[in-house]
């Protein structure tokens, strides 16, 4: 759902009701802004944060994997959002 700042100024609380279902986009000068979100849909990708690491710390076991890794079939409807950028 995407509602305007104004929006959810006048009706705060019908707002996050509707963020227990499914995040809210918050726009401000159309452009979005914010995203209101459950608590509970925040702790899971809160769960998912990555560790970061150097490469360098890798174990050569760890780097042959990386290597060998092959991205599923499914992957590829995300090709075209690669197209036109810059390396």
């Amino acid at each position: 759902m995407k509602i305007t700042s104004t929006q959810f100024i006048k009706t705060p609380g019908a707002y996050q009701d509707e963020a227990q279902r499914e995040p809210v986009v918050i726009t401000k000068h159309d452009r979005e802004h914010t995203v209101l979100l459950s608590a509970r849909e925040y702790q899971r990708l809160k769960r998912r944060d990555r560790l970061v690491f150097r490469t360098g710390e890798l174990s050569d076991e760890d780097m042959a994997a990386i290597a060998a890794a092959r991205a599923p079939a499914e992957a590829a409807a995300f090709d075209d959002e690669l197209k036109g950028r810059k390396s």
